[in-house]
């Protein structure tokens, strides 16, 4: 009997030290009647409850009609030409893939040559039809894309005389291969691509 005593005191000690030593529960009132997990930080329970993702976006407002205009057609053409500048992007990835495995001069040309095709065939089918505007903001969102200018893009394919003529003919057309993109200047664009939830690769 005095052993079952003293095993009762032992615990009884033992379930009181903890006691002392746990946090003091948040003070709840009687309406407080959801459950939710604890976390002890510094020895203060903190209640917390995981909550779906809520993306807050500000209501842009113009400084005229103008600027309201020109900002929709900025997205409309980002919209159109993003398409084409993911494409480019993963196959000019999957090229340098491509590339890193076979140190096959003939092989990597003909790796060159595929990934070139496959770019001609999209032109032809449907990047001719852009417009001079949509065809600047390709080059943009290629840049942003890739890490890498256009004319970059055409040098490693193509060398750098057939890159020197893309950005004399681009030229004509008003366009520079060799835009670089920056996301502090091209801020319309970004809050473009991210209202509409698009991921990328944004070197």
């Amino acid at each position: 009997m005095k052993l079952f005593a003293l095993f009762v005191f032992l615990l009884a000690a033992v379930t009181l030290t903890k006691a002392q030593n746990m946090p003091a529960r948040p003070v709840t009132g009687k309406n407080d009647t959801i459950k939710t997990y604890l976390t002890n930080y510094n020895g203060e329970l903190i209640p917390w409850i995981v909550t779906p993702e809520i993306k807050i976006v500000d209501t842009r407002i113009f400084a005229s009609e103008a600027d309201r205009q020109a900002y929709y057609r900025l997205r409309y053409n980002v919209l159109k030409v993003w398409p084409y500048a993911k494409f480019a992007a993963s196959r000019y990835e999957q090229l340098q893939r491509d590339l890193a495995l076979t140190g096959d001069k003939d092989k990597q040309k003909e790796l060159r040559k595929a990934c070139e095709d496959q770019i001609k065939e999209l032109f032809n089918r449907e990047i001719k039809n852009l417009t001079i505007t949509q065809g600047e903001v390709l080059i943009k969102l290629i840049a942003r894309e890739t890490g890498n200018t256009s004319y970059t893009l055409a040098k490693d394919m193509k060398g750098g005389f057939h890159a020197f003529m893309y950005q004399s003919v681009a030229r004509v057309f008003g366009h520079n291969l060799k835009q670089e993109y920056d996301p502090r200047e091209e801020h319309d664009i970004e809050a473009i691509l991210f209202q509409a939830g698009y991921t990328s690769n944004l070197y």
